[in-house]
């Protein structure tokens, strides 16, 4: 009897670690894809490492399982036999359950459809917009440029204006999605990876939104903890720009 409640009690601890190990799983197809290495990827530490990998011979189709603690972004990225670098990571926002993502071998990245996570939506959502933001900014830039050759300082001075105003622009934009997503992981994703360097206060406006479960995710204890350094730091700096009695009296 003591045998049969060891083997369960045994049986038990191996369901638990296989339920821990494995949340999530990815299918997918590359079309066009007879041999290559997928890998996929996240970043630990601020450095890119890989999760788990797959030799591809034959077969497009892939599959991974894997553990995210909370939604996070994950990468899928394909080492091809010419050893080219272009258009060779999928960058996509993973979630506990299923996830498909289709796509080729000609454009791996530009062509992938990823389904299967909410906040995935909403980060196409913003990068549509960022598009946006993008082109325009180039278009000033080779204004700006053409400006510059031309000796035309009031061209130089205008396109100067606009990329300012299109930077700030960007920024509201960021923070005001945000806001409106303050439920999703994607809000305090798009804080510490896009205006990460924007006025304290907008940062700290969107942590105080976020609902209390995506206070706890990843992002959301990382966001917590940066504001924690930011505001050290602005100390730091405003207490070295306070005079002592010593400098008062000198000027």
């Amino acid at each position: 009897m003591k045998k049969y409640s060891l083997l369960f009690i045994v049986l038990f601890c191996l369901a638990a670690c296989s339920t821990k190990d494995t949340n999530l799983t990815i299918n997918g197809h590359v079309e066009g894809l007879k041999k290559g290495t997928l890998y996929l990827q996240k970043v630990e530490d601020t450095v890119l490492v890989n999760i788990d990998s797959l030799e591809i011979s034959g077969d497009p189709d892939f599959t991974f399982q894997t553990y995210v603690e909370s939604p996070q972004v994950l990468y899928l990225y394909l080492h091809k036999v010419d050893d080219s670098n272009f258009d060779d990571r999928i960058t996509f926002f993973a979630e506990p359950g299923e996830m498909v993502i289709n796509t080729s071998l000609k454009n791996f990245e530009t062509d992938a459809v990823v389904e299967g996570s909410k906040n995935q939506q909403k980060l196409m959502e913003y990068r549509k917009m960022m598009k946006r933001f993008n082109d325009r900014n180039l278009e000033l830039i080779q204004a700006n440029l053409e400006a510059q050759q031309q000796a035309d300082e009031a061209t130089v001075q205008s396109t100067n204006d606009q990329f300012n105003s299109l930077t700030k622009r960007r920024y509201l934009f960021t923070v005001n999605f945000a806001l409106n997503n303050k439920d999703m992981e994607v809000a305090p994703y798009l804080a510490i990876s896009e205006v990460y360097d924007a006025n304290i206060k907008y940062l700290d406006t969107i942590y105080k939104s976020l609902t209390p479960g995506v206070k706890e995710s990843m992002y959301g204890k990382t966001l917590s903890d940066f504001l924690e350094e930011r505001r050290k730091l602005e100390k730091i700096s405003e207490e070295a720009e306070i005079p002592t009695e010593e400098e008062e009296e000198n000027s």
